[in-house]
């Protein structure tokens, strides 16, 4: 469950970052999802599909016109985020990683909000707070998925 926390709060910070990270983890077989309704994310076309739109967020996250990560829409996509890959990383694609990673997502999603707004304001300018977030958010995503059984 721990796990799925931590997936979880990836997906507050990167929405698109943690399911990427899930799908690669199933199909390497770090978790089993055969017979569970998070099977596809086994598909060996789904991880190479996640990483292409993780790394479209990664490019549309410092455009102007993106829209705050609180906003209900962004929100939501980081809630749903967290939910399936914290499920998926439960290996039984349980309603407890699902919860987990609605928790982590939270706290990733408002936690990240607050730290980037934070280093903006120190170094004046948003790319750096912006460029270090992806870092910790794919750093995290892969030191994850290793730490899995």
């Amino acid at each position: 469950m721990l796990l799925a926390f931590a997936i979880g709060i990836v997906a507050g910070l990167r929405s698109m970052t943690a399911p990427a990270a899930a799908s690669w983890a199933a199909h390497l077989g770090a978790v089993d999802l055969d017979g569970s309704w998070l099977a596809f994310l086994a598909q060996p076309w789904a991880p190479w599909i996640l990483t292409v739109l993780a790394l479209a967020e990664l490019v549309v996250d410092k455009l102007p016109r993106t829209p705050r990560r609180t906003k209900p829409g962004g929100f939501g996509a980081r809630i749903v985020t967290g939910a399936v890959s914290g499920a998926a990383l439960a290996a039984a694609a349980t309603i407890g990683g699902a919860v987990a990673g609605i928790l982590g997502a939270v706290l990733g999603t408002l936690g990240g909000y607050a730290c980037r707004a934070r280093l903006t304001v120190a170094w004046n300018r948003d790319l750096p707070a912006a460029l270090v977030e992806d870092a910790v958010a794919i750093a995290a995503a892969a030191a994850i998925v290793l730490a899995l059984p």
